[in-house]
């Protein structure tokens, strides 16, 4: 072969093609080309019914016609609006969304009823008609997607949030227009429904024979079932607040209330909806918060929690002499004690000089220790709840005025109550030594939380603090 011969390889131009493909996103691509073979299905279909028309066979030109529709108005909901949320240029790469309505289905339907009759009675008077209708439909996404453009969404929130609570929220929405207004604007929660039945497949156990009742079975395997689960959604806000009219360049907010299901850091998506002008659709854009929100642990009643706190205040309640107003008890008197304490009622009735001894009256003190287990030890379930039952400790304890110092392995501080409960927001367990084996002495009480066992606590640490075991 020459050496200036070019030689033509047929199969390279479909190797890259191919290789571009994987690179790319396969759905969009499918959709793509599904779209196409349909639109090219129903421009087939529309030819053969014209044909048909003129033939006479009123049946065929029926049939063929409605499936022409009803092809490309598969077409047309099913890939178009898919292919257009994949755009990734910068205008228009917001998070556009929408929903047909009841009235916006009821419409869809009557516009296909005068289709048909336009394609088997040609009359002008019903494509005006049926060109009208299709206008309206575009009016109506035009409309709704300008209205929704230029809006700022603003979340206040308090700054302190627990998780199980709700919490009082003020939704904020300004038109960041000079000109035109919005109308009929909803702020709703990114996900549509709160609760939801799903497939799941279920952890379960398989008897051993089945037919005998649990007490006499020789085994119980491990088994998965699927099942349909009631599923609730992870979001925060499950209300809407409305607006009928945002003004250009001003600023409308509502109350509503939020519910943070879990402690940890959120980074919550909400949505602006409008049906204006003629309800067919319900548009919707979606919007992340630009606010990241720290959620503390949840504060627990349990049993645990009632029971910790009158024990732990018998415990840690520290009596001395002084000069408060609470009598702590009556002793004998001693030479350094003065006269004015002498009780002269318990002096008279035992016949030695006895005084009255106060309890102190500065603040109480108490060192909270959270030795955070190693990955494994606990389940999810248990962790969460000592997580749960530390960070209601501390906050209860705060309300009753005591100081208190935090001793982790990663965080040491005292007197940072909110500092302590952002550290349990986000904590999770760690491959590190227990916190227990270099804890130093210290004059103030200390309430301990560990998964250790105990015969493992060291023997200084029994005298000084009060322990609560998780397993």
């Amino acid at each position: 072969m020459p050496a200036n011969t070019v030689q033509f390889e047929p199969w390279r131009g479909l190797n890259r093609l191919l290789v571009t493909l994987e690179q790319e996103d396969s759905g969009a691509w499918l959709r793509f080309l599904l779209a196409a073979l349909g639109l090219s299905i129903a421009f087939a279909l529309a030819i053969f019914s014209t044909a048909a028309s003129q033939t006479g066979n009123t049946t065929a030109t029926v049939l063929l016609a409605s499936a022409a529709l009803l092809m490309a108005a598969g077409v047309g909901l099913g890939t178009v609006p898919y292919l257009a949320r994949r755009i990734a240029a910068k205008k228009v790469r917001e998070a556009l969304d929408f929903e047909v309505t009841r009235a916006g289905a009821i419409y869809a339907f009557t516009v296909l009823l005068v289709g048909f009759a336009c394609l088997n009675t040609g009359n002008n008077l019903l494509y005006i008609i049926l060109a009208a209708m299709l206008a309206a439909i575009m009016v109506s996404g035009l409309v709704s997607t300008l209205g929704l453009r230029g809006l700022e969404l603003e979340l206040r929130i308090p700054d302190h949030i627990f998780a199980g609570t709700d919490v009082p929220a003020t939704i904020c929405v300004r038109n960041g227009r000079r000109w035109t207004p919005s109308l009929s604007i909803s702020a709703v929660p990114a996900e549509k429904f709160s609760k939801r039945k799903r497939w799941l497949w279920v952890a379960t156990t398989f008897p051993v024979p089945p037919w005998r009742p649990p007490e006499r079975q020789w085994l119980q395997l491990p088994d998965r079932k699927l099942r349909r689960v009631l599923v609730e959604s992870s979001g925060v806000f499950h209300e809407s607040a409305y607006f009928p009219l945002v003004l250009p360049g001003l600023q409308l907010q509502a109350e509503v209330r939020l519910r943070f299901r879990r402690r940890g850091r959120y980074q919550e998506r909400f949505s602006l909806s409008t049906r204006f002008p003629f309800a067919f659709l319900v548009k919707t854009r979606r919007m992340a918060l630009t606010r990241e929100v720290l959620v503390y642990p949840e504060l627990t009643n349990s049993e645990e929690m009632v029971e910790l706190l009158p024990v732990l205040s018998g415990k840690c309640e520290t009596y001395l002499r002084g000069q408060g107003t609470d009598l702590y008890r009556i002793r004998e008197y001693l030479p350094e004690d003065s006269a004015r304490h002498v009780d002269w009622k318990a002096t008279a009735k035992s016949g030695a000089l006895k005084v009255r001894e106060f309890a102190r009256e500065d603040e109480r003190r108490l060192r909270v220790v959270f030795d955070n287990p190693v990955p494994g030890e606990l389940n999810a379930p248990t962790y969460e709840r000592m997580v749960s039952l530390v960070a209601s400790a501390v906050w209860r304890l705060t309300q009753q005025n005591v100081f208190l110092s935090f001793v982790s392995q990663q965080f040491r501080a005292g007197g940072d109550v909110y500092g302590f409960l952002e550290y349990l927001a986000t904590i999770a367990p760690a491959d590190q030594p227990s916190v227990l084996e270099g804890l130093e002495g210290s004059t103030d009480y200390s309430l301990i939380f560990t998964a250790a066992k105990p015969g493992t606590i060291p023997a200084n640490l029994w005298a000084s603090g009060y322990f609560v075991f998780l397993k």
